[in-house]
């Protein structure tokens, strides 16, 4: 075996590959048959062993002694002159074995022997990798950042396997560094032109999930329930959580002692906001602890529709609105419903500052330093009035009157 200089050891072998030892000893004799084949026309009558345990391979031909005019076949028989020439006890019927040395294989055969155990391996290494990682899908793996490239960013495992993270795929703002360990779920294994490519995500919710199992153990044990998640990788994420048992507080049991166990999901989504929140069936209540920090004080929902009218206190609207809009965009993906929001208006009148959601943040400026500081103050004048004062465009003022009077009706209503 080692005049072919194919393998020095099978230990050593699955070490690097990742193949088992019995599926290593079937391609190793299926290889060495197939030459066998090539070379004699048939391999039914050789004996292929192989010691897995100390990497050595032999090959042994059984031939039938025949009387000397009935040789026909010297693959299959050997002549009784043949035979007794080497060992004088043989006679006509008995079966001769010998060993075949690698050399009377001759040198071509040999490197077409090579290429082709060479071929078989590195395809059955990449069958292997495809199995072990579709097995595997939805899974987290750990790996050491090998190369980053502005598509994608190249991992290896504990193996060396190669693994894929997509820019797609990595959570915006994150800077990877080579050597670095980093932590993904795997989200697909794609064959491509037979090769594997594993398709690692941290951007997935799934992703969230297997996190929020590894540091809470009542959800890894099933006590505690992930009934839904809505997340903007990077920015923000709402994970609604359940417990059939009323003894386990399921929020505070995902929070941890003084938000530890929150606190390390956060650090590793790298500083992502992080809401747990009660699930509920009752729809209004689900819309209601999902606006948190936001206080509602009425909620009309249409359940044909999947809308739902929220209506809160006018200091209480950028809140459940959020910074970019962010907290109600999660409430909806979270409820599945579409949310509006709407002021609750005393008096039919309130701060222009109270719309910064729908008015540019330098409109209100202008007309606040022209004294245009309440609704009223503004619809009270001509949209060239408005525009004279306040240095405005007549389109821009007119579309801040429109959005008044929609505010202002809907108050009323």
């Amino acid at each position: 075996m080692n005049n072919l200089n194919l393998i020095s050891n099978f230990a050593e072998f699955k070490e690097l590959k990742n193949i088992d030892k019995s599926t290593m000893i079937g391609v190793l004799e299926d290889v060495f048959r197939h030459a066998l084949q090539k070379q004699y026309g048939t391999d039914e009558n050789f004996d292929v062993i192989i010691n897995a345990d100390k990497g050595d391979l032999e090959i042994w031909r059984n031939r039938v002694v025949v009387a000397d005019e009935e040789f026909e076949d010297d693959v299959r028989q050997i002549s009784l002159s043949q035979i007794q020439a080497i060992d004088p006890s043989y006679e006509v019927g008995d079966e001769y074995t010998d060993f075949i040395t690698f050399e009377s294989f001759g040198r071509r055969a040999v490197l077409s022997l090579r290429q082709n155990l060479a071929s078989r391996i590195l395809d059955l290494e990449k069958a292997t990798l495809y199995e072990k990682y579709r097995d595997r899908v939805g899974e987290i793996v750990s790996g050491e950042i090998y190369q980053v490239w502005k598509k994608e960013v190249l991992i290896l495992d504990d193996d060396d396997n190669e693994l894929i993270l997509p820019r797609a795929e990595q959570i915006p703002g994150e800077f990877y560094h080579k050597g670095d360990t980093l932590k993904a779920i795997v989200k697909s294994v794609e064959m491509n032109n037979n090769q594997p490519r594993i398709i690692l995500s941290r951007t997935a919710n799934q992703f969230l999930e297997r996190l929020f199992e590894a540091e809470v153990p009542e959800i890894y044990d099933g006590l505690i329930t992930i009934k839904k998640i809505a997340r903007i990788p990077g920015e923000r994420a709402k994970v609604a959580v359940e417990s059939y048992d009323d003894r386990i507080d399921p929020v505070g049991s995902c929070v941890g002692m003084k938000g530890a166990r929150i606190y390390t999901i956060v650090k590793e989504l790298h500083n992502e906001n992080i809401d747990v929140i009660n699930y509920t069936s009752n729809t209004k209540l689900l819309i209601q602890r999902s606006l948190n920090p936001a206080k509602t004080t009425e909620i009309v929902v249409d359940e044909e529709r999947m809308t739902a009218s929220v209506y809160l206190d006018p200091d209480q609207v950028s809140l459940a609105i959020g910074k970019g809009g962010l907290n109600i965009k999660l409430s909806k993906m979270l409820t599945g419903y579409n949310i509006d929001v709407y002021r609750n208006i005393e008096g039919g009148d309130f701060p222009i500052t109270e719309f910064s959601d729908v008015i540019e943040a330098w409109q209100i400026e202008a007309l606040s330093a022209v004294g245009l500081d309440r609704a009223k103050a503004v619809l009270a004048l001509s949209a060239e009035e408005i525009a004279e004062r306040a240095d405005l465009e007549v389109e821009q003022a007119e579309a801040i009157i429109a959005i008044l009077e929609r505010e202002l009706e809907q108050s009323e209503e």
